[in-house]
């Protein structure tokens, strides 16, 4: 562990941004970070809060994976997904909004799904959970967003909440305590899991590892900042979680490597190095 954690950090200082991480080998327990507590833009890495909020209120019987999701105009003045170029007012499945906020990031239906839960439940969910550096700001950031923007103007949240949450997950697939405790069954963790691991974009996170890797996981791109988070798999067996946060990228290196390339970059080299120190 702690020449992987050396190395890690290597990795990033290497680099003339922010970059914060969390770490945790599911085999033994072991779990390490750096800036893990620091507070920064979350973007669309969020939606697994959102998610999780959303199947703790399916439990509860408060909604249904099978209710009608309207797909109105309002919620399509976005960039991010597929729904903002279809023609407005039809419907969808409760689960089939969550599916697409997912795998392709879609923010008409974030927008919708948010404005069902409510930003105060979700919050109150990722309180409930220990996401203590996580505030849901807006159901879907509001745009444009200028590079210089204050830090608690948008969606926040920390490496060390998301690799809590997703820890949670996992084990909340395996064991009624934990999944009781994120306010769901363990099939409705089992079904996050299965949500997260369609993830659509294939970039980050497993984009050096071999391919077929199994990742559940969430990116998330803001105007000065690239994310990952997830859970690596061996076979079908999780291996690792690691939550990757980048700040402050400039749009170009002094190289003239473009900023979201030299970040998107790093992160799946933090990710291959944990992998091929695990697998």
């Amino acid at each position: 562990m702690d020449a992987l954690v050396r190395q890690l950090n290597d990795m990033c200082e290497e680099l003339p941004f922010h970059t914060g991480w969390f770490f945790k080998d599911i085999r033994t327990g072991a779990s390490s970070h750096r800036n893990g507590d620091v507070v920064v833009p979350s973007a669309s890495v969020r939606k697994i809060a959102i998610l999780m909020t959303a199947l703790k209120a399916v439990y509860e019987g408060k909604l249904s994976l099978d209710q009608r999701v309207s797909i109105e105009a309002r919620y399509q003045d976005n960039d991010s997904g597929c729904f903002q170029h279809l023609e407005p007012d039809f419907s969808i499945s409760f689960r089939d909004a969550l599916v697409m906020m997912i795998i392709v990031s879609d923010n008409t239906c974030t927008g919708a799904v948010a404005d069902i839960l409510g930003l105060d439940q979700i919050n109150t969910f990722s309180r409930l959970v220990g996401m203590r550096g996580t505030t849901h700001r807006h159901g879907v950031p509001p745009l444009p967003m200028d590079l210089n923007h204050p830090r608690d103007y948008t969606n926040t949240t920390t490496p060390n909440d998301v690799g809590l949450l997703l820890d949670m997950i996992v084990k909340g697939g395996r064991d009624p305590a934990v999944s009781k405790g994120l306010g769901c069954t363990l099939d409705l963790c089992l079904l996050a899991l299965e949500i997260l691991s369609w993830q659509k974009l294939k970039t980050r996170l497993p984009s050096l590892l071999p391919l077929g890797t199994k990742v559940a996981h969430k990116t998330g791109t803001g105007v000065r900042y690239y994310n990952d988070a997830g859970i690596i798999y061996l076979g079908e067996e999780p291996l690792f979680v690691l939550s990757v946060f980048t700040e402050n990228v400039p749009v170009e290196l002094s190289d003239g490597t473009p900023g979201h390339t030299a970040a998107s970059r790093l992160i799946g080299e933090l990710c291959h190095a944990c992998y091929k120190s695990l697998s």
